[in-house]
């Protein structure tokens, strides 16, 4: 979880002197302790597994978080998604007078979670990663999260402009039906129409990587697409800096970080949903697939298409925010930085 990691890096470089330890509920599938990048972490190898036996890992975890109140003065606790980790956040902080903040991340926003009934959120204590995502969980819960939080990137994972953009469109992401990419597929066969030997590529893996190489096939697309599959973070980045537009097709997002990657990249991106209600001129919402194309033939036909290297939100500013909210002279005075403007 890209996302994730470098969030908690970026916390232990900018806080040296906490202790930050993670506790890991389901992955990896083992149990055992160890150190990343210098951080404890402890994994209970949930693995997944049905309910009974995931009460047995909770159990785990709670005596775990027990002990580690006993030995170490904790100041706060974080968890990632509205879930199971947040469960047992919310209510060990309760019993302890802990604070406890819930980042949500996406999904859980959406209708149908069930450990919304269970934990009775408050608003103060919800970090939504968008705006957008703080009004779908309004929308479905009526509990308005006071605050908002986007991802961050790493300027430094970026190596040096490339020399070419001989990329014309890429896309990244899980290829599972959310991320829509058949709409990715249906759009770059509408634009060989004006653009007969574009150049695209799609980098993830997924249920769907056989269902799309056969419409990629079908549409004889098999010089205009490639997909790439799984590759390593850094390799992505290199290929968005060769590109011209960033395509986002997914139906629902809670901010991608690969948005604001492929900004500070120098792409243009086009993309269905947009994450906040302040967004860079190089990001373009359309509505349809149809709008999608036009935006796409506009941007490839402008021969003075500028591709300047947007950065919306550092790791190390986002590392600060999150840190302010237990250590409240930690955050970062408001507005003194572009990418800082406007969280809340």
């Amino acid at each position: 979880m890209p996302p994730q990691q470098l969030f908690v890096k970026a916390l232990k470089e900018q806080y040296p002197e906490l202790n930050i330890i993670i506790l890991a509920l389901q992955y990896p599938f083992t149990v055992k302790n160890y150190h990343w990048h210098g951080i404890p972490v402890i994994a209970f190898g949930g693995r997944n597994r049905g309910r009974i036996l995931r009460v047995f890992n909770w159990m785990d975890v709670w005596a775990i978080i027990k002990q580690l109140n006993q030995q170490h003065e904790v100041i706060g606790l974080l968890s990632f998604w509205l879930g199971e980790c947040a469960l047992i956040g919310n209510r060990f902080g309760k019993k302890n007078n802990i604070p406890h903040y819930c980042w949500l991340l996406g999904q859980d926003a959406r209708p149908g979670n069930n450990y919304v009934k269970l934990i009775k959120p408050k608003g103060g204590w919800l970090i939504a990663l968008s705006d957008c995502l703080a009004a779908e969980f309004e929308k479905n819960y009526q509990i308005l999260p006071q605050h908002i939080i986007p991802p961050g990137i790493e300027p430094l994972s970026f190596g040096p402009p490339a020399a070419k953009r001989d990329i014309d469109i890429i896309g990244a992401g899980s290829l599972i039906p959310l991320k829509q990419f058949d709409v990715f597929i249906d759009v770059v066969k509408k634009l060989t129409i004006n653009f007969p030997g574009i150049k695209t590529v799609i980098c993830g893996k997924g249920p769907e990587a056989a269902k799309l190489r056969v419409r990629i096939s079908q549409l004889k697309l098999d010089k205009n697409i490639q997909l790439l599959g799984e590759l390593p973070h850094l390799e992505v980045l290199a290929l968005m800096q060769r590109s011209k537009i960033f395509l986002h097709t997914s139906v629902y997002e809670g901010f991608g970080m690969v948005l604001s990657e492929a900004l500070y990249a120098g792409a243009h991106v086009i993309s269905i949903t947009s994450p906040m209600s302040d967004m860079p001129w190089q990001f373009h919402k359309a509505k349809s697939e149809s709008g999608i194309v036009a935006m796409a033939t506009a941007l490839l036909h402008d021969s003075a298409l500028h591709h300047e290297p947007v950065l919306q939100y550092s790791i190390n500013t986002i590392a600060r925010k999150v840190a302010g909210l237990f250590i409240h002279d930690q955050a970062p005075p408001p507005g003194t930085m572009h990418e800082a403007g406007k969280f809340e």
